[in-house]
């Protein structure tokens, strides 16, 4: 096992301590114990491409179908 060391401040560790004599456990038990809990449900980037992740949303909202091939929605762009 590899140990680590950091710094809290002093409420943290006031909090910690608490927290470990509650639950008659070692203060590294603990921060062992949130760093598992913080890690296993960090959020992952969805697989697939934007296309699959926006489907739901495509056609929902009316208007032109494309603004890029009708050359009527581009008059006067950049004047």
């Amino acid at each position: 096992m590899k140990t680590i060391s950091l710094k809290l401040p002093d409420p943290l560790h006031a909090k910690l301590e608490r927290l470990a004599k509650s639950r008659k456990q070692t203060k590294s038990d603990v921060v062992r114990e949130a760093l598992e809990h913080m890690l296993n449900r960090e959020v992952r980037a969805p697989q697939g491409s934007f296309l699959e992740a926006a489907q739901r949303w495509i056609g929902c909202a009316e208007g032109p179908g494309d603004l890029s091939t009708n050359p009527k929605y581009m008059e006067g762009f950049g004047k």
